[in-house]
């Protein structure tokens, strides 16, 4: 391995866990925190099966948290992430708002993976 390769793995954080998959409910969302970049930060979590998408809990059109009741952010038909706020309606799997105030906007995202039972985010 070159010292090149080796500096920018040395440089990327490692995985830290979030929290563990039965946490959130299967087609469900989950509102959780954790320390990112040194500062806690309130998050969103959804899971679909084995795949979890997590977003920084602020709306994009006015860095409100999204939820009235902790940890419940999705619609009726929890087919979409939901501001409590405006009503904006944004998409699981991308974070981009496809209804509401901040169109095309987008939610922050972590990358995440699920390792057995744990949900870790990457980076």
């Amino acid at each position: 391995m070159n010292d090149a390769g080796d500096a920018r793995r040395a440089a990327r954080p490692a995985p830290r866990a979030l929290c563990r998959l039965d946490d959130i409910a299967d087609g469900g969302s989950a509102a959780l925190e954790a320390e990112i970049a040194g500062q806690c930060e309130s998050l969103i979590a959804v899971r679909r099966a084995r795949r979890v998408f997590v977003y920084r809990n602020t709306c994009p059109h006015q860095d409100l948290p999204l939820d009235f009741t902790p940890g419940q952010f999705l619609n009726a038909e929890r087919t979409h992430i939901l501001c409590s706020n405006h009503g904006a309606l944004f998409r699981i799997e991308d974070g981009v708002c496809v209804w509401g105030p901040c169109l095309d906007a987008r939610l922050r995202p972590l990358a995440t993976r699920v390792t057995g039972e744990t949900v870790f985010v990457v980076g």
